[in-house]
């Protein structure tokens, strides 16, 4: 996937499910249940307030270690964990961690309703312009088979061409090469030559191998 690392995924906020966890955190299960889980449930309420709906969860699992909770809502993407230990709240701070960096940063309780939805966008544009640059890195523009072939042999990734090829055609290629037409780009509506077949009126389109 484009959004993932080996710990899971890496969701953008805009299509994340839960776009914050928070994470009460103690040694005493009691005591965290009586002083930090309110807070806790009162932060997430004003954070799905300045977000606009119900985008974030408290994580009640106290029987469990913190680092197996941070790592559950680490593997399932969540983009941004809160945790709020007993010396947080004694300073009114709480710790937060972004899934796509891993940067780590304490801010203060009260302004975390206007943080949030900050570091949610900045992580929303990293995520993309960085899919957008493996994209582009990763894309050759060719205009004969033979250019086609050597680039899969040796580089792989995508390939942009004009094809006006028939199925048959396209399974020569898979054929040959391991390749098969994975999209057409609809901001393209010109055409060209068909690198196949050289027959003019060619449609833009990506091939790349399945894996």
């Amino acid at each position: 996937m484009t959004h993932s690392d080996d710990d899971g995924l890496v969701l953008p906020p805009r299509v994340a499910p839960v776009k914050a966890a928070i994470l009460p955190i103690g040694t005493n299960e009691e005591k965290v249940a009586s002083t930090l889980l309110p807070r806790a449930l009162e932060l997430s309420s004003e954070l799905d307030r300045s977000l606009g709906g119900r985008c974030t969860v408290v994580d009640k699992q106290f029987y469990l270690r913190p680092g197996d909770r941070f790592f559950q809502h680490l593997q399932r993407g969540v983009p941004l964990r809160v945790e709020l230990g007993e010396k947080d709240l004694a300073a009114g701070t709480a710790r937060v961690v972004r899934r796509d960096s891993g940067e780590k940063m304490d801010i203060p309780l009260e302004n975390l309703p206007s943080r949030i939805p900050e570091l949610l966008e900045d992580i929303q544009s990293g995520l993309f312009n960085r899919a957008l640059d493996f994209r582009r890195q990763n894309t050759s523009v060719v205009s004969t088979y033979d250019e086609m072939k050597k680039v899969m042999e040796e580089k792989g990734g995508f390939v942009e061409t004009w094809f006006a090829g028939t199925r048959d055609d396209e399974k020569k290629i898979k054929e040959e090469t391991g390749a098969t037409a994975r999209c057409m780009p609809i901001d393209s509506p010109e055409e060209g030559p068909c690198f196949f077949t050289g027959k003019p009126g060619g449609r833009k389109v990506i091939f790349a191998k399945a894996y």
